[in-house]
Formats: structure tokens, sequence, C-alpha cells
């Protein structure tokens, strides 16, 4: 019997609006890489691109969406708001609009819940917070320039603080975070669930560089299994039930983890994953003006 078709498969938001499983990420990619990795990536197949005005690429993805000739009401464009443009919430949708080239985005995500001081990066803003930021996003959908908003990097205490506040009429439709075996957020994930949330996966590949390549257990299972790590850590991600955005500018590799179709993980495969002991972050929040990681998220 064939295995999932994952590459044609989506997840269902709380609005309604279907989020194709797998996409391509772009962050800490390469000027003049972009453009050439989103048509590779359209070309093959992917459906759902994923880019922030924080990465500076998004006059590229927008190149890159038109040089591959796929239609542009075929593709899922995810970009955010950046953490210096949350009291003109407006003006930051309007500049991601005019560098992607697009009259609207499929999703638009507050990137972190730090409303930083833009003339000074260590300091927060005296007079606004994500609470602020996410009553300007919700007047967003009614513009047309957005079809679905939602936030990235909320952990449950800060998720608790937005949905809890009267303010909150909209209820996020994606919470984009941090996912794989060495960061699994599992109570994390399940409130989302709880509330409606999705969650996608960033980082879900563990990031250049990632302490999983050389996990023992996973590299067992690729060799056992005769695929790629890669492979497998999407394959954890989405029967897990988020959906998950590997980032690369290589065409073999953005090829290599589209090729999933038919495959799957046996339960007891999925555990040893889930099981593996190391823990490490790509993204921490040493670099914001507040903490915005307050544990207990596992």
């Amino acid at each position: 019997m064939a295995g999932p078709q994952w590459t044609k498969k989506t997840f269902k938001l709380n609005t309604g609006a279907d989020i194709p499983v797998i996409g391509l990420g772009t962050w800490q990619s390469k000027p003049n890489q972009v453009r050439d990795a989103v048509k590779v990536a359209l070309q093959k197949g992917y459906r759902h691109i994923d880019t922030a005005l924080a990465y500076g690429n998004e006059a590229e993805v927008g190149q890159g969406i038109k040089d591959s000739g796929v239609p542009r009401d075929q593709i899922w464009v995810t970009t955010k708001l950046d953490n210096t443009w949350h009291h003109r919430v407006e003006d930051g949708i309007n500049s991601s609009l005019k560098d992607l080239d697009m009259d609207y985005v499929d999703l638009y995500l507050v990137h972190w819940p730090s409303s930083t001081d833009p003339s000074d990066l260590k300091k927060h803003l005296p007079d606004w917070d994500f609470i602020k930021t996410w009553q300007e996003m919700q007047k967003l959908p009614a513009t047309g320039k957005v079809r679905n908003i939602g936030i990235s990097n909320f952990d449950i205490t800060n998720l608790q603080k937005l949905l809890n506040d009267p303010s909150c009429k909209i209820v996020p439709a994606v919470n984009q975070i941090e996912l794989h075996p060495n960061n699994p957020s599992f109570k994390l994930v399940e409130y989302c669930k709880s509330k409606g949330i999705h969650c996608t996966g960033y980082s879900c590949l563990g990031s250049t560089d990632s302490p999983l390549y050389k996990d023992k257990t996973l590299l067992a299972l690729a060799e056992q299994k005769q695929k790629t790590p890669q492979q497998l850590l999407l394959l954890w991600g989405l029967q897990h039930g988020w959906s998950v955005i590997p980032k690369s500018v290589t065409k073999e590799r953005i090829e290599k983890n589209f090729e999933i179709d038919g495959l799957e993980l046996t339960s007891e495969e999925v555990e040893k994953l889930d099981g593996l002991p190391d823990r490490f972050k790509v993204c921490g929040d040493a670099w914001l003006p507040i903490r915005v990681f307050h544990g207990g998220d596992e």
C-alpha cells in the first residue's frame, strides 16, 4: 500500500485555510542564492514559501516566485513583522508587500514577542508590547493584504498572556516555533492544539552544522531505511502534526527534502526520535531586550 502523499497534503487552519505541510525556509540564505532556491523549490513542486522582513530577502523571494512560472494563487507565502516595526504594523505589511511585489500574503506573523526600540535594539519600547501589536494585526485580514494572521516564537507563558487579554478577538492561526528532536516542545505544541492554533516547525533540520547529524540513533535509522537524516526529521515533524519549512539553497537538497511521498516512520521509530536525549536551541532569546522563553514548553 502506498504511504502518505505528503507533498499534496495540507493542514486546515482555524480560519478554514489550507496550509501546505512542507515549505521552503529562507532564513540565513545568502543574497543571490534565495531567488534561485525559491525557483528550484517551486518547480520541484513546493507550494509554500516562508520569508520575513528581518531576513532582508523578500524582494529576492518575490523574484524567485515570478521566475518559477507558478501562478501566485497556487503558492502559500508567509512573511513576518519585524520586532522594530511592532508599533507600525500597517507600514510593516506594506513594506513586505512592496518588496515581495504582491497584493497579499497568505500568512503574516508577529516574528517575536518583543517590541524592540528601533533607535536602540537593546531596549524594549516603553509604551508598547505584543498585546498592542496583536490589536493592530487583527485589523489586517479586513484589508485584503493578509489572508491569515499568526505569531512566531511564542511560548506557553506569552501565549496565555495574549489569549487571555480581552482585546484578543482573533485566535492566531499559526505559531511558528523551533521544532526538532533536540527541541521538541511537546507541551507547547499540545497547548497550541488545545487552542486551535497550528504549529509550523522552523529549524526542523536542526539548522546548519546541527549536532543532530552526529546523533547515532538518527544516523543508524537513516542508514537502515536508506533515507537521508533530513527526510527522517521532516517525517518526524509531519507525523506529529505540524508543518515543516526546511531551509536549503542547494538544488539537490531542496529536491531531496521534497522526495518524501510514500515514506512513513513506524510508531517505534517516531518514539526513538522523541527520546533523543540531547537538547539545543538554534534560536535563543539572549539577543533580545527582553526574555521571551520562560521554560516549561517541553
